[in-house]
C-alpha cells in the first residue's frame, strides 16, 4: 500500500506519519510506500521500514498536485490548511490555500481516475467551523452547515466537493470534522482556538499563558492522539454506507475554560493555575462566539470513531505523549 500525506510537515501530519511508520500497516495491510508533502520539508519518521519520499508542494500553484497523483497512491490523508485565525486575516490566502488547492487536487485525482481507472481512498481534514448560529444543542448530523467564518466557509465547500467527486465514483472520500484539538504541542499558532492549549500547555511547564476569553466559554475538544486515530480510523472502514453523506461530526468532549482550569489543578496543583493570565481580546472572543459546543455524532460513534471523556484524561495524554511522564 502507499499512503500520501499532504500536509505531512504540520502537528496531525507528523503525528500520523509517526502512528504508520510505527504500525508499519494501514486496514490491516501493510505500507510500503510513505510520500510526506508540504510546503515545509516534513520530517521522516524513525523506524518505517518501507520507501518515503518527501515533496515540498503547494496545491495551489498549478501542476503540482498532478505531480503527486501521478505516483498513484492508494490512501491519501489531505490535511494541508491554514488556521482559522488567518485565514480571518487574508482572505485571498485562505481561499488559495484552503479552497484552491483542495479543488486541483480532486481534480487531480479526477484526470487519473478518467484516464487510467484510479480509485483512492481520501480523508478530508474538516473542521467543526462548517456550523454557524443560531445552534442546536447539541447540534446533530443532520445540522445545517452554515459557517460564519472565513476559514469555515472555505472547509464547507470543500466537503461538498467532496461529496459530490465521491458520488460520481472519483475517489472513495470522507471528511473528518475535527473537534478543536487539545492539548497541541510546540508553540502557539495563528488559530483563533490556539488559547484552549496555551493555557494548559504553558503551565504545565512552568510559563504563564494568556486567556483571552471567560471562564463560561464553551467548546467541543479532543486530543492529537484521538485526532490520528479518527484519520486512521476514517481511512479504514467501509464507507459504502454513507451515500453523499460523506462528512461526519467527530466525537469530543465538552467543556468549559473553568473546567480545563479545574483539570489542569486537579494534574499540575495550584501553582500551574497562578501563570494563567487573563488578557480580553475581542477578536477572538468575536470569532469563539460563532462556534458551537455541543455536539451529538452519533453516525461517527455507531462507526466506530471514539474520543476522550475527560478533560483530565485529554492533559495526561499530553503529558505522556509529549512531556514523556507516563
Amino acid at each position: 500500500m502507499h499512503v500520501l500525506i499532504i500536509g505531512a510537515a504540520g502537528m496531525i501530519g507528523r503525528k500520523l506519519a509517526a502512528r504508520i511508520a510505527a504500525d508499519g500497516k494501514l486496514s490491516d495491510q501493510p505500507v510500503d510506500k510513505l510520500t510526506l508533502a508540504d510546503i515545509f520539508p516534513p520530517g521522516i519518521p524513525a523506524g518505517f521500514l518501507g520507501e518515503v519520499t518527501t515533496e515540498i508542494v503547494d496545491l495551489s500553484e498549478a501542476g503540482r498536485a498532478k505531480t503527486l497523483i501521478a505516483q498513484r497512491p492508494d490512501v491519501i490523508f489531505h490535511l494541508a490548511a491554514i488556521v482559522s485565525g488567518e485565514a480571518e486575516i487574508d482572505f485571498a490566502k485562505g481561499y488559495r490555500i484552503n479552497l484552491d488547492g483542495s479543488r486541483l487536487l480532486f481534480e487531480a485525482i479526477r484526470a487519473e481516475s478518467e484516464a487510467n481507472g484510479y480509485f483512492p481512498r481520501l480523508v478530508f481534514c474538516s473542521s467543526l467551523a462548517v456550523f454557524g448560529p443560531p445552534f442546536a444543542s447539541p447540534i446533530t448530523d443532520e445540522f445545517l452547515t452554515a459557517p460564519t467564518t472565513s476559514y469555515g466557509t472555505q472547509k464547507a465547500i470543500t466537503e461538498m466537493l467532496l461529496a459530490d467527486y465521491s458520488r460520481r465514483g472519483i475517489f472513495d472520500g470522507v471528511g473528518i470534522r475535527l473537534p478543536t484539538i487539545c492539548i497541541r504541542p510546540g508553540k502557539p499558532n495563528a488559530a483563533a482556538s490556539g488559547f484552549f492549549s496555551n493555557i494548559l500547555r504553558e503551565p504545565l511547564v512552568g510559563q504563564e499563558a494568556i486567556l483571552p476569553v471567560a471562564d463560561t466559554v464553551r467548546h467541543w475538544f479532543a486530543s492529537p492522539r484521538s485526532a490520528v486515530g479518527f484519520l486512521l480510523h476514517g481511512a479504514s472502514i467501509d464507507l459504502s454506507g454513507l451515500g453523499v453523506r460523506r462528512n461526519l461530526i467527530m466525537p469530543g468532549l465538552s467543556a468549559t475554560v473553568a473546567d480545563q482550569i479545574e483539570a489542569l489543578r486537579d494534574v499540575a496543583g495550584e501553582n500551574a493555575i497562578t501563570l494563567i493570565r487573563r488578557v480580553p481580546d475581542e477578536r477572538i472572543k468575536m470569532i469563539v462566539d460563532g462556534w458551537a459546543f455541543d455536539y451529538a455524532p452519533a453516525l461517527a460513534l455507531s462507526m466506530g470513531f471514539r474520543a476522550e471523556s475527560t478533560m483530565a484524561e485529554i492533559i495526561r495524554i499530553y503529558v505522556e505523549d509529549e512531556l514523556g511522564v507516563p
